[in-house]
């Protein structure tokens, strides 16, 4: 029973120091501090449990882990926050055994392994279509542009690889109390090259951020507008309110910086469907709103970047043409569209299922939970304006590497994120968001700007640092002025290489592993 409680009471101790490691309902920017420990009861655990045990333990730990990490999204959708919390509950009651299997083959250099094994966790379950980027270790250090700096090279991987190895020690010395002296004294080399390791991150991330953000070269100025609203829950009158605050924000950021290049709104800022109501009509009060936005637009001598539900007639998967919606950002100079870009990456399950017919039974549940499905678009877009090259991922994409590398490689210089986390009514959870999009511009060595709904609308350097952050909650314009860059990071090169590597190397050591371990019984039993 004794040992019952204390494992109880370390798992439990150990999903609260992940969950206050990221920015949480009570630290708004999360306490990063922790994460440099907060494995460390797991890893406890888990040297004390059987695989079986393991596998318990595990499923306990993933679901409270995220249930406290994003309390938030049951405000997204009435199946979100249980549809995530039950997946990382499936995920670690596989990964626990792992991670015991770990220490039974390599008994004395099995933490090392267990270091990898998480590594490649992280990394894998952020593919496919339930990849789900929160709870990234590497992200809990979003605020310290010296620490992060490797992830223009390394990815969010190798930030994460920093942070993680302190826990996979540690969870050692808890379990064995007795030995740590002779602990320290074989595993000093280990101790030794993260150490190394860390110091030359620092290093590396000092003298990067010193350098990636200079402003002697091009710039851009740029407003960014933040209504505060949710624009699927304000009705019509609330979508005329809101078109009026958005103009009237945009038109005192103009006046406040009149060397402004471009004006972004967040996503879906403006609701009612530009192309569709202006080709079709078939709602007058929809279209009197597009055409008060059109008339404003087309007086503007400055390039407006908008979020919308970019609507087309097309075949949709029944066969048949009807009407198709894309969650977009749209150009528009002088009034008129040049540009469309259409979210390529659409969040699981809440805004994309394409198993209808494979899940009947799930799909009918998520459309009577009044879910907005969106069509995916299927190209990476640039957008050129006025001598100005960016591209646009759209709220829930900024959070994953590979989408922000790949507009870069296509030649963007700077990122603009759309986003609308006004839904949550989460401080927490803009912040979360932040801390992701804040990676995407140092691995690329970019400047990123996000429009966002309700906040956090902001300026980030290619360093990672704030330049400049409006007010959460409140309607408000931010003038910020950006610098450009041309560069190539290795990370833009390679992408996360690091993260498939880690990935690969656990699954040689445990093949290896259990094949000497196999050879070791045969050869056992055979002697006996």
């Amino acid at each position: 029973m004794k040992s019952l409680l204390i494992n109880t009471a370390a798992i439990l101790a150990g999903a609260l120091l992940f969950a206050a490691s990221f920015p949480n309902p009570v630290f708004s920017s999360g306490l990063p501090l922790l994460a440099w420990a907060a494995y460390a009861p797991v890893f406890f655990v888990i040297r004390r449990s059987g695989p079986g045990a393991c596998a318990l333990w595990g499923a306990l730990y993933g679901y409270t882990a995220y249930r406290l990490l994003t309390p938030w999204l049951g405000a997204f959708h009435p199946m979100a926050g249980a549809a995530v919390s039950m997946l990382q509950l499936v995920y670690m009651a596989l990964l626990f055994p792992l991670l015991k299997l770990a220490l039974i083959l390599y008994p004395q250099k099995g933490y090392l392994l267990q270091w990898l094994l998480w590594l490649a966790y992280e990394y894998l379950r952020t593919l496919g279509f339930l990849g789900f980027p929160y709870g990234i270790t590497g992200y809990t250090q979003w605020q310290y542009p010296p620490v992060i700096g490797i992830a223009s090279v390394f990815g969010v991987w190798g930030v994460s690889a920093l942070v993680l190895f302190p826990s996979a020690y540690l969870g050692v010395l808890a379990e064995d109390r007795k030995n740590y002296l002779a602990f320290f004294r074989r595993e000093r080399i280990a101790a030794a090259a993260w150490l190394g390791a860390l110091g030359a991150a620092l290093v590396f991330g000092t003298l990067q951020a010193g350098t990636a953000d200079s402003t002697r070269g091009a710039t851009a100025k740029i407003a960014l507008i933040q209504q505060n609203a949710d624009p699927w829950k304000t009705g019509a009158a609330g979508t005329r309110y809101t078109l009026k605050t958005l103009c009237s924000l945009s038109q005192k950021a103009l006046e406040e910086a009149p060397g402004t290049e471009l004006v972004v709104w967040p996503e879906t800022a403006f609701v009612p469907r530009i192309y569709w109501h202006l080709t079709y009509r078939d709602n007058a009060e929809s279209y009197g709103l597009v055409k008060e936005l059109m008339d404003f637009l087309a007086a503007q001598r400055v390039p407006f970047l908008i979020g919308n539900d970019d609507a087309r007639r097309e075949v949709t998967s029944a066969g048949r043409w009807d009407r198709v919606d894309y969650n977009a950002a749209l150009l528009f100079e002088g009034g008129e569209l040049k540009t469309v870009y259409r979210k390529m990456h659409l969040v699981p399950l809440a805004e994309h299922f394409p198993y209808e017919k494979t899940f009947p039974r799930l799909y009918r549940a998520l459309i009577k939970a009044d879910t907005h499905f969106w069509k995916p678009g299927t190209e990476p877009v640039v957008f050129y304006s006025g001598g100005l090259k960016f591209s646009a991922p759209i709220c829930f994409e900024d959070s994953f590497g590979p989408i922000s590398r790949n507009f870069t490689r296509q030649g963007a210089e700077f990122i603009v994120n759309l986003t609308n986390d006004s839904w949550a009514e989460s401080l927490s959870c803009q912040v979360q968001h932040l801390a992701m999009a804040v990676f995407r511009a140092v691995e690329n060595r970019r400047s990123l700007v996000r429009a966002a709904s309700s906040g956090q609308t902001c300026a980030i350097a290619p360093s990672g640092k704030i330049l400049a952050m409006a007010p959460p909650f409140t309607e408000t314009a931010l003038n910020v002025e950006i610098p450009l860059s041309k560069s190539r990071t290795p990370y833009t090169f390679w992408g996360d290489f690091w993260g498939m590597l880690f990935a690969l190397s656990a699954a040689i050591l445990l093949i290896c592993g259990a094949l000497r371990f196999i050879l070791e019984t045969i050869k056992t039993g055979r002697k006996s």
